[in-house]
């Protein structure tokens, strides 16, 4: 999986989200859910991940709640500088946009943060990034900042 980089200069508006669904920061005191809905659907070391941008001031992690219930999260500038991700939605609540909107959202708060650029690591849906945020692969970047990861 290649990396992928995004210019934050021509990011389009997010779109509407579904009626019902809110978006904002997590909160400290959500650390348990958000980590325990990442270890559930996602991977341990995007718990790792998620366990770091919810330590940030200001955290560094959208989530996506319906229903009181968390259905989505996004992690920006955490793994390195200028990084988004890792990034994902309920199984059961795919294909609705939430993960668009989150993904706007997070790139967005880089752009605020002074960032031109942001980078996708080891980027799963390609042509989700492209379609939605003009993202282009970054040529030899395989497995880039991951070269060596203990898993």
């Amino acid at each position: 999986m290649s990396d992928l980089l995004v210019p934050l200069y021509a990011l389009p508006t997010p779109p509407a989200l579904p009626e019902g669904l809110v978006v904002r920061p997590a909160l400290p005191p959500e650390h348990h859910v958000v980590t325990a809905f990442v270890g559930k659907h996602f991977s341990p070391g995007w718990v790792s991940e998620c366990t770091v941008a919810l330590a940030a001031r200001p955290a560094r992690i959208l989530i996506a709640i319906e229903n009181g219930e968390l259905a989505g999260f996004a992690c920006h500038d955490v793994t390195a500088r200028g990084f988004f991700g890792p990034t994902g939605i309920d199984p059961a609540k795919q294909g609705r946009g939430i993960g668009r909107h989150l993904l706007l959202r997070a790139l967005d708060a880089l752009k605020s943060d002074g960032f031109a650029y942001a980078v996708i690591g080891a980027a799963g849906p390609v042509d989700f990034y492209v379609k939605t945020c003009g993202a282009i692969e970054i040529p030899n970047s395989t497995p880039g900042i991951y070269r060596g990861l203990l898993r």
